[in-house]
């Protein structure tokens, strides 16, 4: 497939689409933050987790594959999307999906190390 792009003006550099990474890999958010959930299994605070484990189906040819699936210790299951910033897009089928599906849904940011590092949850 051929990359899309800008034709650049004259002194100016082209622009190209970033584009999306194959699924099942992660980028450098998601890494982050599956070494924060291993942390977390260390510690016995989760029993399992899985990078893009479930795919819920929303409506007819529309579907939400989960960033991560996560079990507590006491066997509650949750659904983690991480974002480094929230479209429109993924606003609305995640909070479609938590309308649908009996798990708590939880946005995850990672802050910047100037504000203290961390993760930024927010619960749909």
């Amino acid at each position: 497939m051929a990359v899309p792009h800008v034709r650049a003006r004259e002194g100016q550099q082209a622009m190209f689409a970033l584009g999306r990474l194959k699924t099942g890999q992660m980028n450098k958010t998601e890494a982050a933050y599956a070494s924060h959930l291993e942390m977390r299994r260390i510690a016995s605070e989760i029993a399992w987790y899985k990078f893009e484990g479930l795919k819920l189906r929303l409506a007819d040819n529309t579907f939400l594959t989960v960033d991560f699936a996560v079990m507590l210790a006491d066997g509650t299951l949750e659904m983690h999307e991480v974002k480094g910033f929230w479209t429109d897009d993924a606003r609305v089928k995640t909070k479609v999906a938590a309308d649908l599906y009996p798990f708590r849904f939880i946005a995850v940011q990672q802050l910047p190390k100037k504000e203290g590092g961390g993760w930024k949850t927010e619960e749909f």
